[in-house]
């Protein structure tokens, strides 16, 4: 027992204390335990599944063409500090609202969420966000976070397990680490919202550098607003915040950081391109196919974003890694 507590005590430091670094991307230090070449390595072998659950690849070669236009327009403007990465932007057939990203660079924007936007500049604000979430390397973030809450979580019982029945350590610890799991439950969440609002901050960086009007950021979340209807859960138990917060976050922006770019011809939206080169196109397509995700998905927890899903494989991923044998 005491073996084992000092050997996750130990590991749990060396986490903390070497596996932070400074990213480029937000300019503040984070919790990274897997290397870039991991993250690619994963979100490439994620991203056949992925492809697959949201009904494959949308069959027009110059929709598709046009969704990576505009990514690649976007890349230019990610910090000089991230590694090339093999980015791929993927348009899915899926009448589901939605967009997301997997780690080390593979973006996916729905047929269905597509449909709904007016403007190249909506568009660009969809990819931006999902492009933030991996220069901000989120994914690897809250997979980092996980192994060290689960490792403190292995300490504290292993404490209390070897405790004496009558102690204290056993009596207040049987209720104290049921509660600190609840407890780590809401730190990830809240890790999630905040995710969220610094990918829609990298999303609007994006799209100035690369000449769109950040504005399409701000239509693109009042479009999901309508699309929810409204209805929601509390934004404390949320993987994502509110709609309303990340509309006043964006507004907020659009009145400071980027307040050169509003009434400017050199930052466009481009609403007759993107109905010529995608919308016209989609119309004359059959019916999406829905792959395995059901349109019931269609809800604020998941609008825009399914990063939280897609962290079910990569937490998966690293799991085996940490128990695979080393080399």
């Amino acid at each position: 027992m005491n073996r084992l507590f000092a050997a996750a005590v130990t590991f749990l430091g060396i986490t903390l204390g070497f596996g932070c670094s400074t990213n480029p991307a937000t300019g503040a230090r984070s919790l990274t335990l897997l290397s870039w070449d991991r993250e690619v390595a994963m979100g490439v072998e994620a991203a056949p599944g992925m492809t697959a659950e949201f009904g494959g690849e949308t069959p027009d070669a110059q929709a598709q063409a046009y969704v990576d236009e505009v990514g690649t327009r976007l890349l230019g403007g990610i910090e000089s500090g991230i590694p090339k990465l093999p980015w791929e932007f993927t348009l899915l057939d899926s009448a589901v609202i939605n967009a997301f990203a997997l780690p080390g660079g593979q973006v996916y924007i729905s047929r269905g969420l597509a449909d709904k936007l007016t403007s190249e500049a909506e568009m660009a604000g969809v990819l931006g966000h999902e492009i933030g979430h991996v220069t901000a390397r989120h994914g690897n973030q809250r997979i980092s976070k996980q192994i060290g809450f689960n490792v403190a979580m292995v300490a504290a019982a292993v404490v209390v397990g070897a405790a004496d029945e009558d102690s204290d350590i056993r009596k207040y610890g049987e209720i104290g680490v049921p509660a600190l799991a609840i407890g780590g439950n809401i730190v990830m969440l809240k890790y999630g919202r905040d995710e969220e609002l610094e990918a829609d901050m990298l999303g609007m960086r994006y799209m100035a550098r690369a000449g769109y009007n950040p504005v399409g950021q701000r239509m693109v979340m009042e479009l999901l607003k309508r699309a929810s209807g409204g209805s929601t859960q509390p934004e404390w138990l949320s993987t994502h915040p509110a709609s309303d917060t990340r509309i006043t976050r964006i507004n907020n922006l659009l009145r400071s950081e980027y307040a050169y770019t509003q009434n400017s011809p050199d930052y466009v939206m481009k609403e007759q391109e993107y109905k010529t080169r995608m919308l016209d196109r989609l119309a004359r397509l059959g019916p999406p196919r829905q792959g395995s995700t059901p349109v019931s998905m269609l809800d604020t927890s998941v609008l825009w974003c399914a990063h939280c899903q897609a962290e079910a494989l990569e937490l998966a991923d690293a799991k085996a890694q940490t128990q695979a044998p080393s080399e």
